[in-house]
C-alpha cells in the first residue's frame, strides 16, 4: 500500500512542478526526488521510493505537457495497474518506519495507519494536475483528429466545460474555467465517495450539468461542446472514483 501512495505522490508532484516551475526544472525535479526518497526512508520504504521516482521520470517522458501523448492512454492504464498491484501485493506492513511509529504514537486512534495516510495524500496530489493530464490524453485520443488543441488556452484556463486541460484553437469556445473546476471536482468526488455521502455526490454532479446547460445548449451543429463536456466530465469522474476505490480497497485489505 505504501508503494502505491509513494507512486501517486511522485507522479502527481512531477505534474505539479511542470506547471509551477518554468525554468531550470531539473533542479526542482532533483529536489523533489531527494525529498521523496528521504521520506520513503523514514517510512522504511526506500525501494518503493526509488521505484516511484523512476516511474515519475518515465511518466514525464511518455506524458508531455503539450502535444500528443507518445503512448495514448496506455501510461494511465499501466499506472493504475501498478498502483492496484501494490495494494494487492503489500496491503499492510509490520514495520512502518520512524514516521509510522510517530504517527501511531500521536494519532488519535489506530484505525488509520500511516500507509493509508500516504495513499490518501498520493491520491489527492495525483488528482490535482495529473488528473488534468489524464483528461487531456482522453480528449486527444477521441477528438484529436477533428480539433487541434491549443496549449496557450490550456495554460490560461480557457478550457471547454468538463475539459480540464484542453481547448480548441478555433473557434474559441465560451466554456471556461475547466482547469480549476476539474481538480476541485475530482477532489469533491473523491472525498464524498470515501465518506459515503452519495446523495451529496449525486447533487454535485447534477449541479455541474445544470450550471453548464445554457452554454451547452448553444452548441454548434457538430455538437463539439456537448462531446467535450461528456468526455471530459466522465473521464474526470472515473479518475476520482478509481482513486477512492483504491483507498477503500487498501483499507479493506489492510
Amino acid at each position: 500500500m505504501i508503494a502505491a501512495g509513494l507512486l501517486l505522490v511522485a507522479v502527481g508532484a512531477v505534474d505539479l512542478l511542470r506547471q509551477m516551475v518554468r525554468s531550470r526544472r531539473w533542479i526542482a525535479f532533483a529536489a523533489a526526488a531527494v525529498a521523496l526518497v528521504l521520506v520513503s526512508a523514514a517510512l522504511d520504504a526506500v525501494i518503493a521510493g526509488l521505484l516511484a521516482v523512476a516511474v515519475a521520470a518515465i511518466w514525464t517522458w511518455v506524458v508531455p505537457e503539450d502535444g500528443p501523448a507518445r503512448a495514448g492512454l496506455w501510461p494511465v492504464a499501466l499506472l493504475a495497474l501498478a498502483a492496484a498491484a501494490c495494494v494487492v501485493i503489500a496491503p499492510g506492513r509490520a514495520r512502518p518506519g520512524l514516521l509510522g511509529a510517530a504517527w501511531a504514537t500521536y494519532s488519535p486512534g489506530n484505525a488509520v495507519s500511516i500507509d493509508v495516510v500516504v495513499l490518501v495524500i498520493g491520491c489527492l496530489v495525483f488528482l490535482l494536475e495529473s488528473g488534468n493530464a489524464v483528461v487531456r490524453i482522453a480528449l486527444r485520443s477521441e477528438m484529436g483528429g477533428r480539433v487541434e488543441l491549443n496549449p496557450r488556452a490550456v495554460a490560461s484556463g480557457t478550457a471547454p466545460v468538463g475539459v480540464d486541460a484542453a481547448a480548441p484553437v478555433a473557434p474559441a469556445p465560451g466554456l471556461k474555467g475547466g482547469r480549476l473546476i476539474g481538480p476541485l471536482e475530482r477532489i469533491l468526488v473523491f472525498v464524498l465517495t470515501l465518506t459515503g455521502a452519495y446523495t451529496l455526490l449525486a447533487a454535485v454532479l447534477a449541479a455541474k450539468g445544470i450550471v453548464r446547460f445554457p452554454e451547452i445548449s448553444r452548441d454548434r451543429d457538430d455538437g463539439d461542446r456537448a462531446e467535450y463536456f461528456l468526455i471530459g466530465s466522465l473521464v474526470s469522474w472515473v479518475t476520482a472514483l478509481a482513486a477512492a476505490f483504491l483507498v477503500w480497497w487498501g483499507v479493506r485489505a489492510g
